[in-house]
């Protein structure tokens, strides 16, 4: 790394982790309010109230990651504007393109390690923290609503799993129908109990009676304890009943609801278009680099950080309003879910290239 790029990238730190601050307490206000709520009025365990706390920051890290990153190349960029020292480095024959390059392969790291916690980190965390609110937080009791729940089998067959309720404090499953289909979608067996309980990384059905469609017959077979992977772990579970919002779910796990065919054709639409969303979303961090460099060189008449704050502010709401206008558009249909989910980028990428070439000819 060279001289000028360590100094770009020393100049981004401060800025930005100080954007990622300011951004993360405005969403976690809410969430404050919400846990003292729990602990002075509904005695919730203080450890527990924080600990829910704690697993709701990743999902949210991953939606401040493009603003701090916005809000840090505009504050440094306005910083090196305003005590000339873009202008002596022009002089010195650097190029703004050359300036804007380290800024904007920040933008491009910043956006994969978005998608990472966004895929890898957020999903686990929402699990654990839906698990914690339910369990120890309210002390759930058993959710009376139908679960159904489907996975392909080796050779081209699926299981069906039905299930009347789910316990959450002891992960129980109530009144458990398994269905296993061949590839012609003939049924082969049949798994019937009246309770089943995850342990370790399977669910063990209690009295379960099995029935058999075979060549020569069906048959009916009893177990007293039977293990069966039914493709759903718990916390699966209370989030799909708890909340059916695509948003809180990583892509595989969407993915695998489209997968399953229990959606009505509006609700796999739209699921298919936030499919779509979560894969360009991480990606306004690059983009928000590449619009916060010509924003920055604009002569600053006074406002310092605050008037970097409101530009910001600014920028991320015309932003957001336009990818949830395409996110609509891509809901239409499937063909549009991909274009319309990449357009919004694209869109702010011409404009950001515009006012960044408008600024080098300067």
């Amino acid at each position: 790394m060279r001289t000028l790029d360590r100094y770009l990238v020393t100049e981004l730190g401060p800025p930005m982790l100080f954007g990622l601050s300011a951004f993360t307490l405005i969403f976690v206000i809410t969430q404050i309010l919400n846990i003292a709520k729990l602990v002075s009025e509904e005695h919730a365990p203080l450890l527990a109230a924080v600990e829910y706390f704690v697993l709701q920051l990743p999902g949210i890290i991953v939606l401040v990651i493009p603003m701090a990153l916005l809000l840090g190349v505009l504050l440094a960029t306005q910083r090196l504007s305003s005590e000339s020292e873009i202008t002596a480095m022009k002089a010195g024959g650097i190029s703004l393109y050359r300036i804007a390059a380290p800024l904007l392969v920040a933008g491009a790291v910043a956006s994969f390690v978005s998608l990472f916690l966004q895929e890898a980190v957020a999903p686990i965390s929402q699990d654990r923290a839906v698990y914690v609110r339910e369990e120890v937080i309210k002390h759930a009791a058993a959710v009376p609503q139908s679960l159904v729940t489907s996975q392909e089998l080796p050779g081209g067959g699926r299981q069906v799993t039905a299930a009347s309720a789910f316990q959450p404090s002891s992960q129980t499953l109530d009144h458990v129908t398994v269905i296993q289909y061949d590839r012609l979608q003939h049924p082969t067996q049949i798994i019937v109990a009246d309770h089943a309980q995850f342990r370790v990384d399977a669910w063990n059905f209690d009295h379960a009676s099995v029935y058999r469609f075979e060549a020569d017959g069906p048959t009916i077979s009893t177990f007293p304890s039977m293990r069966v992977d039914i493709g759903e772990r718990p916390a699966q579970f209370i989030e799909r009943v708890r909340s059916n919002n695509p948003e809180e779910m990583s892509r595989s796990e969407i993915m695998r609801v489209i997968r399953d065919g229990h959606l009505t054709s509006p609700a796999t639409r739209s699921y298919f278009a936030t499919y779509q969303s979560k894969l360009a979303r991480p990606f306004a961090a690059f983009v928000f680099a590449l619009i916060a460099v010509p924003f920055g060189l604009r002569p600053a008449r006074g406002g310092g950080s605050g008037l970097g704050f409101g530009i910001a502010v600014a920028i991320v709401f015309a932003y957001y309003v336009v990818s949830t206008v395409f996110l609509s558009i891509g809901s239409i249909s499937a063909a549009l879910a991909l274009p319309a989910a990449w357009a919004p980028n694209a869109i702010f990428t011409l404009f950001g290239l515009g006012m960044l070439q408008r600024a080098g000819s300067v």
